[in-house]
């Protein structure tokens, strides 16, 4: 019996890899849950699974939890340190890192100073602090196992691959709900249909990160760190259909791909049983429903952030600190009306351009350059 600790329990991953858990009922038990605010959510699931934590954003939410929940006895924190305590649960043996944004790179860094395996859901810990959060586990043993489609899907095809035989990885992105919207037309486009994803059901930010390919560029980013690769062996191909989620290329010329379902719960589940596979909790992929497998190069010139991201591959560490910063704050915007979706990719270039690039080697000097990119964003936009 392993017991899990999930960090951003009330979100899309959260609420996927509780789930999974139900479906793995005798081989997994929940300890902690960490949610920001939805209160209600947390309360049904801490009456379900019976954690002993759980952690909210404050005191006020805190006292809400308290005055609805009527499940077993468990202990209750808030506030900004809250999250840290769940990650840190001491019968954890795996943490379910799924905060969204750096928000979580403080709790997953906890959980990887306790020697714990980490399913890492949250992308901006490893975009932001890679090195650091690398060489924090290093020291304790944690173990971190990636849950995006697109890095479980790398982690299976490099088993039993030498490093030197790996050409090139190529990560596929779905191309989002403006695949095959005229670049002229991007700036009318609307929060809903920014939201519109036509594979994947997700949170806000990333789905909009989706339609911009921000989100394959932080990934691209992710991928160099987890498995250690030189930026020219990293690429992206557009592959509507979501069914080949990765791609290895071999120095003989031979590729591996990995295909399933879109579906979030298969690598979250294989991030919990690893070495094992288990029955999913959903039909297998027929590929006989496939009708085809399209592959396209993406547009850099339509998706301005991803070239960014490949910039971020080549500068010093700062830069992807401030390319994250910046564009959570630019989303944030848009999302609120204040920017057109254009203006997401123009507010972050804008940003980048008064960054001077060098090694962020703490979790202070982070946070100190995530503060000071919001800053510079929050100030191009006013």
């Amino acid at each position: 019996m392993k017991t899990l600790t999930i960090l951003g329990s009330t979100g899309s991953i959260g609420r996927s890899t509780l789930e999974v858990v139900s479906h793995l009922s005798r081989g997994f038990r929940v300890g902690g849950l960490a949610a920001k605010s939805n209160v209600r959510l947390l309360v049904e699931q801490a009456e379900r699974f019976h954690p002993s934590l759980v952690s909210l954003e404050g005191k006020i939410q805190a006292d809400e939890f308290k005055r609805l929940y009527r499940g077993p006895a468990l202990r209750v924190f808030y506030g900004p340190e809250a999250s840290l305590e769940a990650a840190k649960l001491e019968e954890a043996d795996i943490v379910v890192s799924a905060i969204s944004g750096i928000s979580g790179l403080r709790a997953t860094l906890a959980a990887a100073e306790t020697g714990k395996r980490i399913a890492l859901a949250n992308k901006e810990s490893m975009v932001t602090a890679g090195k650091l959060l690398l060489e924090t586990a290093s020291r304790s043993g944690a173990e971190i196992l990636p849950v995006d489609s697109e890095h479980s899907g790398i982690f299976q095809c490099l088993a039993g691959v030498q490093p030197k035989e790996v050409r090139r990885v190529i990560l596929t992105a779905s191309g989002g709900p403006f695949l095959r919207t005229p670049t002229a037309d991007l700036e009318k486009k609307t929060v809903s249909e920014a939201l519109a994803h036509p594979r994947w059901k997700m949170g806000r930010k990333v789905t909009v990160d989706s339609a911009t390919l921000m989100n394959k560029g932080l990934e691209l980013i992710e991928a160099r760190w987890l498995f250690d690769l030189r930026p020219d062996q990293l690429d992206v191909l557009v592959h509507p259909q979501s069914i080949v989620h990765s791609l290895v290329e071999l120095r003989d010329g031979s590729v591996l791909a990995q295909l399933s379902r879109t579906d979030m719960r298969l690598p979250i589940q294989f991030a919990l049983t690893y070495p094992l596979r288990e029955d999913p909790p959903f039909p297998s992929l027929d590929l006989t429903e496939v009708r085809s497998l399209e592959f396209y190069p993406a547009d850099a010139a339509k998706f301005p952030l991803l070239g960014l991201a490949r910039r971020a591959l080549e500068e010093p560490s700062s830069f992807s600190v401030a390319l994250n910063a910046a564009n959570e704050e630019a989303v944030e915007a848009f999302l609120q009306g204040r920017l057109p979706f254009p203006g997401i990719a123009r507010a972050v270039a804008g940003a980048l351009k008064m960054h001077h690039s060098r090694e962020a080697e703490s979790l202070e000097e982070i946070l100190s350059l995530d503060a000071e990119a919001r800053r510079t964003v929050q100030h191009l936009i006013h």
